[in-house]
């Protein structure tokens, strides 16, 4: 069974801040980072558990071209995607969206 996969809040803003960035530096080019992060969730959906977890249980899924993951968590009945996030950027940005 295939879990159904939600975006937190913060997770849709990392994604539009980025696109949105990437078309400011040539058009077209936030598309392009859509689709990686589209087929990035697309193996997400089909084999969660094949990606590294951290000691919190945060899978990461690195994008093809960008240099972004795609940081998730496994529930029992969703799989909840915390951040898309740069590789350069401070990893205490995300870890801080994690609950207690």
């Amino acid at each position: 069974m295939t879990l159904p996969l939600a975006l937190s809040p913060a997770a849709e803003d990392d994604l539009h801040d980025a696109a949105a960035w990437y078309d400011a530096q040539q058009p077209g080019l936030g598309d392009a980072f859509l689709r990686s992060v589209e087929a990035s969730l697309a193996r997400i959906r089909r084999l969660p558990e094949s990606f590294p977890a951290d000691e919190r249980g945060v899978h990461s899924a690195l994008l093809r071209r960008f240099p972004y993951a795609v940081l998730f968590r496994i529930q029992e009945k969703r799989i909840e995607v915390i951040a898309v996030w740069h590789g350069h950027r401070d990893p205490e940005g995300w870890r801080a969206r994690l609950s207690p």
